[in-house]
């Protein structure tokens, strides 16, 4: 199984991603976003797209690499990936699913209030690149296509991910730590995935 989750910067993906990996044996997280910098780094600058999502070469790349994947390994692939294109959605999930593989999607949803007090806490202020985004994902979010929507304003990050976990019939392990342990690992996670743009 394909577990994609997807939404808005600061919707909680990649945490709730984490916290799925850590609860699920036998799962790994795949990152579509390091394809797009591997493209905009080997690229000339005359050849160069604002938003690496825009290069046929990125959808191919993470669609034959899932592929691949969802072959040849049993667990589960959680994939956390803001993706507001419908045409680009349907050429990796979309094609992924007319392949026969079983994929889920889920897209996180926060008000632009919320979303901006999130980005504010990963240092990533009003004129950032991630908040320069918000409008659009929420707009392209309305599109019938991800309408299986969870809303985030007021849900912990455990209680998105159990909501995940119920929808796709899995048990996760119990979560034993502490809450400092939780606290430092969500840092970790939110240290490790700031992107400066």
């Amino acid at each position: 199984m394909i577990v994609w989750i997807n939404g808005a910067f600061g919707s909680g993906k990649t945490q709730t991603a984490h916290e799925l990996h850590r609860r699920i044996p036998e799962s790994f997280i795949f990152d579509p976003e390091e394809a797009g910098y591997y493209i905009r780094k080997n690229i000339p600058t005359a050849l160069a797209k604002n938003d690496f999502q825009d290069f046929e070469l990125w959808r191919e790349i993470n669609y034959t690499f899932l592929k691949m994947m969802a072959d040849q390994y049993s667990g589960i692939i959680i994939v956390p990936m803001t993706i507001v294109n419908p045409q680009y959605f349907a050429e990796i999930v979309g094609k992924l699913q007319q392949d026969g593989f079983d994929v889920r999607h889920f897209t996180l949803y926060a008000s632009k209030e919320v979303l901006l007090k999130r980005l504010r806490t990963r240092a990533e202020g009003a004129n950032s690149w991630a908040a320069a985004q918000i409008d659009r994902c929420l707009e392209g979010h309305s599109n019938p296509i991800f309408e299986q929507k969870i809303n985030t304003n007021n849900l912990p990050i455990e209680q998105v991910a159990e909501q995940i976990a119920m929808e796709l019939g899995i048990d996760l392990l119990p979560d034993s730590r502490s809450k400092l342990k939780k606290s430092y690992d969500r840092l970790a996670v939110k240290l490790k995935h700031i992107r400066l743009f």
